[in-house]
């Protein structure tokens, strides 16, 4: 029997191993220098059209005062935290399965068994230049659906390759790990603890 099952065939997964209770946090509420470009509340993302009506970003707390302490440590180097996107709903999710096919499903979650993001233990991010108030230069764009997306690509500019490390190492250092496959998802510790969760933003308080 699978650990995760569907409640519904319409409703996110059930993980009877996830016991901790939800508690998701705004990220500028706890600092207003953690930037926000939340890609999927306007069309510069991969399916070129809004899929939340607001642009917002939570964590589960736990995850959220770490990803502050990175965003703390990342300011002796001159840098920031450029938020892309945090909690997402599953409905969601299961939007971007439906939308996306073969090699695409390399760089999305399967509904089936929900996203780390649905939980609020992954976020997706980049470094901001403190001084020039810019995004800094990556070896791929976001949500680019090739192999410049891994986090041990070789290719691109050295100094491009550097930032995206510096930012592997500072997240690490506060808990996080990347994704395999993607330079900018990294997930929170203990992310299996939280439910799978399908929260609109609005009713998040």
């Amino acid at each position: 029997m699978a650990a995760v099952t569907l409640a519904a065939q319409t409703g996110p997964p059930v993980d009877p191993k996830a016991t901790r209770q939800a508690d998701l946090v705004e990220l500028v509420k706890l600092d207003p220098t953690i930037e926000l470009d939340i890609r999927y509340a306007g069309t510069n993302n991969f399916l070129g059209e809004p899929v939340y009506p607001e642009a917002r970003a939570f964590l589960q707390r736990p995850a959220a005062e770490a990803l502050l302490a990175a965003h703390k440590d990342l300011a002796r180097h001159g840098y920031g935290l450029l938020i892309h996107d945090g909690y997402r709903p599953w409905a969601i999710t299961k939007l971007f399965w439906d939308m996306t096919s073969g090699a695409q499903r390399e760089f999305v979650a399967d509904p089936k068994s929900g996203s780390k993001h649905n939980r609020g233990c992954a976020v997706d991010l980049t470094l901001y230049d403190l001084a020039l108030g810019t995004a800094v230069e990556m070896p791929g764009g976001y949500d680019e659906m090739t192999r410049r997306s891994y986090p041990d690509y070789l290719g691109g500019p050295p100094e491009a390759r550097g930032k995206r490390d510096l930012l592997r190492q500072v997240m690490e250092r506060h808990g996080f790990t990347v994704e395999p496959n993607e330079w900018w998802h990294f997930n929170y510790r203990e992310w299996e603890q939280y439910p799978i969760l399908d929260i609109p933003f609005s009713a998040i308080r």
